[in-house]
């Protein structure tokens, strides 16, 4: 790799980082609260910093975004429910982190068959539903009564409003990370000239 690419890698892991920081502390523009919980949009960050950079390099932002999570969880909750819960490292950092584990391998093998575009598409799902399926089963997995309480149901009903809430956020967060994905990694891979970093062969 050359020094002018290895400058732009280096600009573009800074430009991904300072964004998840600034998604995650800046209401609206990361999370749309959605009565107890949020809709998670940030996501799609991590998914871009493991496509182009690498799993690794997207862990590290995804790493990112947790440790700003509890920050924010600790200074300006958008729900009653953040301070108990997303100031709990493994609710908010380990998911975070496996998202661009995730996405980044699964780039990676699906490249060699479905290129650029289907690839990306591919890791984008994955790597959404890492994020919402660990966040709201670690949820329901440590915090059943707390939960429970806070909708209004008993923990054996409990289940079915995490089914219903990983529904109802995986949906349009796992479509909007499959349309913009491809079109924001296209777009950085052909103004890098693929050299962001080594794609499979």
């Amino acid at each position: 790799m050359s020094k002018q690419s290895s400058a732009f890698r280096l600009t573009i892991r800074a430009l991904l980082t300072a964004l998840i920081i600034l998604q995650t502390m800046v209401p609206m523009l990361g999370f749309i609260p959605l009565g107890p919980t949020s809709l998670t949009i940030i996501h799609i960050t991590v998914i871009v910093a493991a496509i182009v950079l690498g799993p690794w390099d997207g862990a590290f932002v995804g790493l990112m975004w947790g440790l700003f999570t509890i920050v924010r969880a600790l200074t300006a909750p958008s729900s009653p429910l953040d301070p108990i819960i997303f100031t709990n490292p493994i609710v908010a950092v380990v998911p975070r982190v496996l998202v661009g584990v995730v996405a980044g391998y699964t780039f990676n093998w699906t490249y060699k068959r479905l290129h650029l575009v289907g690839a990306s598409v591919v890791a984008a799902i994955f790597g959404t539903l890492t994020n919402t399926v660990l966040v709201v089963a670690l949820m329901g997995l440590l915090y059943t009564g707390t939960l429970a309480q806070a909708y209004g149901v008993t923990s054996s009903g409990l289940l079915k409003v995490l089914m219903g809430i990983v529904a109802a956020n995986g949906v349009p967060e796992v479509l909007g990370a499959a349309v913009l994905t491809p079109l924001i990694t296209t777009a950085l891979f052909s103004v890098s000239r693929l050299h962001l970093r080594q794609l499979p062969k």
